[in-house]
Parts: structure tokens; C-alpha cells; sequence
């Protein structure tokens, strides 16, 4: 019997177009597809010869256990099957990667890597600005607001850090997390949702931090979504906006300005 492999596949933010080749190549030749419930449906179109097993895992949501779903890629790839775990975004970033190679190579699967775009890089496209900027921040921190134990990220270090924040998985602790940040960073620090970054429904919202929360709420924002605050998301200019415009709280009538201009 041939000896089966897994391949963990990035399938990026959404559109397929932003899929790779290497991406493209190995869903053709997959014997299995395991799809996560964030990735486009119709990826499916490039393994045609796959079986595909809808595995997905949704924060809130009821989700396929993660040892099931590393007991399945293991028995797959043991009866000498090409396995091909499609993850959104990248595959390596909040993808419970690190739990799936660990069970796969105590398994003696072989396993191969492929890259994607997070849908941090996605979001930062949309709203056409850089997560870093030599005149805002010298990097870019990307956090998960939801912790396995429950808990919070130390939203203090986070700040003392000058970089941009991309948060994910923030949507349901936003009041929590624009408090805490609140006390370490001024009110008018930049920020932005994008909900459904780089796919055709992608909506944006520019604001700022003491706006967030509420602006988020009011524009309807919801996962999955990514937030963004920072120096360096200033430099988005409000008409890149597909909700709620960023006004300042003292004048709404003046219209949209860029958040350079409005911080």
C-alpha cells in the first residue's frame, strides 16, 4: 500500500482567486478534503475526485471536536489516502495547526505545509494601508481575543507594545477589549473592523477606539470579523468605508475625513 500523506492547505480569506498554484494542485489531486466552515464552499470545484468531509469549527457555534477531527486525518492518510485539510486564512495563524502536526507525526503521517493569507493581511488590503509604518509602529501583533481557558490577553502589555494590533476572534469581548485598551491608549487611537475580509462580502468600518464598540454594534458588525487598531490605520482614508463613515463623536456634520486627519 502506498503510504498516505496530509497536506494542511491555506485556503486565504475567501476568494479563490486568492489561492495559490501550490494550493490549487494539491486539492487536485486530494483522495479526501476535510473543510473547515470558514473556507469558500466552492473550493470543492478544484478536488473533484475527493471525498469531501465537512469538519467545521466555529467559535459559539457547535463545532466537530478537534481529536475527531485528528483521529479522522490519521486514519485517512494510514489507509494510504492524499489528505487534504483545508483551513481558512493561513493555516499556521489561530488554525489549531500546532494540535494537528503534533497528532500527525506521532502517527508517523507524513505532512505537508502550504501557505495562505490570513485574513489579517486581507483586511489591512481592503482598507489599501500597511499594518506597519515607520512613522506609526515598528511591527504588528496578531492576538486571538478568544483564550482556550477562558481568559483575557493582557491588553497592557499589548499596548505597551506600539504596534498595530490585529485582533481575531474579538467580535463577542469588543466592550471588554476597547475598555481595557482604553486605559493604556488614547481615545482617539485609530481603528477598524472588517468583517468577511477579502471575500465579496467584505465590509469595513473605520473609526476610532473610544468609537469602536459602539460603532461596531451600530454598523452590525459581527464574526468573523478582524479588528485593527493602531497608529498605522490612520492612514486609511474613510472612503475606502462600506458602513458607518468615521466621524468624530463632537463633529458628525463635517462629513468623512481621513483618520489622519480626524486623529
Amino acid at each position: 500500500m502506498n503510504p498516505g500523506k496530509v497536506t494542511l492547505l491555506s485556503a486565504g480569506p475567501g476568494d479563490l482567486d486568492l489561492l495559490t498554484l501550490r494550493a490549487a494542485k494539491a486539492l487536485a489531486s486530494a483522495d479526501v478534503v476535510l473543510l473547515d466552515d470558514l473556507v469558500n464552499p466552492e473550493i470543492v470545484t478544484l478536488a473533484p475526485g475527493a471525498r469531501v468531509v465537512r469538519v467545521g469549527k466555529r467559535g459559539g457555534c457547535r463545532s466537530t471536536p478537534q481529536a475527531f477531527i485528528e483521529r479522522l486525518l490519521c486514519r485517512y492518510a494510514l489507509r494510504g489516502l492524499n489528505v487534504v485539510r483545508v483551513k481558512g486564512g493561513d493555516a499556521l495563524l489561530f488554525g489549531r495547526a500546532g494540535e494537528e502536526l503534533t497528532a500527525l507525526r506521532r502517527a508517523g503521517v507524513a505532512v505537508e505545509i502550504i501557505n495562505g493569507i490570513s485574513s489579517g493581511f486581507a483586511a489591512a488590503a481592503g482598507l489599501g494601508i500597511s499594518l506597519t509604518h515607520r512613522a506609526h509602529c515598528p511591527g504588528v501583533t496578531f492576538i486571538t481575543a478568544h483564550r482556550q481557558d477562558g481568559g483575557e490577553p493582557d491588553w497592557a502589555a499589548l499596548a505597551a507594545t506600539g504596534t498595530t494590533l490585529a485582533v481575531y476572534m474579538g467580535m463577542h469581548r469588543i466592550d471588554g477589549l476597547c475598555a481595557s485598551l482604553l486605559a493604556h491608549l488614547r481615545a482617539d487611537t485609530p481603528a477598524a473592523v472588517v468583517q468577511w475580509a477579502g471575500s465579496p462580502n467584505e465590509r469595513r468600518l473605520l473609526t476610532r477606539l473610544d468609537r469602536l464598540a459602539a460603532d461596531a454594534e451600530a454598523a452590525g458588525m459581527a464574526s468573523p470579523s478582524v479588528i485593527l487598531i493602531g497608529g498605522a490605520i490612520g492612514e486609511a482614508d474613510a472612503s475606502v468605508a462600506t458602513v458607518v463613515p468615521a466621524f468624530l463623536p463632537d463633529d458628525a456634520e463635517a462629513g468623512p475625513r481621513t483618520l489622519s486627519q480626524a486623529a
